[in-house]
């Protein structure tokens, strides 16, 4: 083979050499996983967010103007029809009762109802079954919150009461004690910005972190004659904020 045509061959063969490694890259490259590139200018036009982050909490009381009745009947028997049985009698007499006091239908409702085993004290066979139900009454005046327990009890036959107190419409305490609670925030904000030499600029963000009230009341069964003693009391509504407050 003459010199020139061993050059030509070796070009050729480094060209395919070439090609091959190419090819190689490519396949390679593309099975990578795929990475996040951030160039120089990206970074360096990057902001940090300066300001200030501050709480506020605010109280408002209101009185109740509603009543929340939890009341429930139960029943035991050798079996468990006789128990859904009687559980229904005791249910029926109790829900008529509710509802001759002026109760909608729609301020009541069932909130659990049970049928189930009694074991032995071994806790090894069934001594008989008990059944439950517990109904939930919104009554509408407080003041007369004793006088309505008692009807329950000891005309409708409940054997399991409780009661606790709210609002009907709970908004309007709770816009005011959240526009108090903003403003406490920026009176410690402003303060932070006075001590830190700084002006305090327009709100960033805000947060409501939580609105509470009052625990419930409650209430025990008695055979007593008096009429039963409910004092309403007033109801404190909370709410805690967080605001962020730019620097101006």
């Amino acid at each position: 083979m003459s010199s020139s045509l061993r050059v030509a061959v070796a070009i050729s063969a480094g060209f395919v050499l070439v090609a091959a490694l190419a090819v190689a890259a490519i396949v390679v490259a593309s099975n990578r996983p795929p990475a996040l590139l951030v160039s120089a200018a990206t970074t360096s036009s990057m902001t940090v967010e300066v300001g200030i982050r501050t709480s506020g909490d605010a109280t408002v009381s209101r009185k109740p103007d509603l009543a929340l009745v939890s009341a429930g009947v139960q029943s035991q028997h050798g079996t468990a029809a006789g128990a859904q049985s009687d559980l229904a009698s005791k249910a029926s007499k109790l829900i008529a009762r509710i509802k001759s006091l002026g109760v909608a239908d729609n301020d009541l409702s069932t909130s659990s109802y049970w049928v189930g085993p009694v074991y032995d004290p071994s806790g090894q066979s069934i001594a008989g079954y008990r059944a439950s139900e517990q109904l939930n009454i919104r009554w509408h005046n407080v003041d007369t919150v004793g006088k309505t327990l008692d009807a329950i009890v000891q005309e409708g036959g409940a054997t399991n009461i409780g009661v606790s107190f709210g609002l009907a419409d709970p908004k309007s305490a709770q816009a005011e004690a959240r526009s108090l609670a903003i403003a406490d925030a920026r009176s410690r904000a402003q303060a932070m910005a006075s001590a830190a030499g700084v002006r305090l600029g327009p709100v960033i963000a805000i947060s409501d972190l939580s609105t509470s009230s009052r625990p419930p009341v409650g209430y025990a069964a008695s055979s007593a004659a008096p009429v039963t003693q409910v004092p309403v009391g007033q109801m404190d509504v909370q709410v805690s904020v967080e605001v962020d407050f730019a620097i101006a």
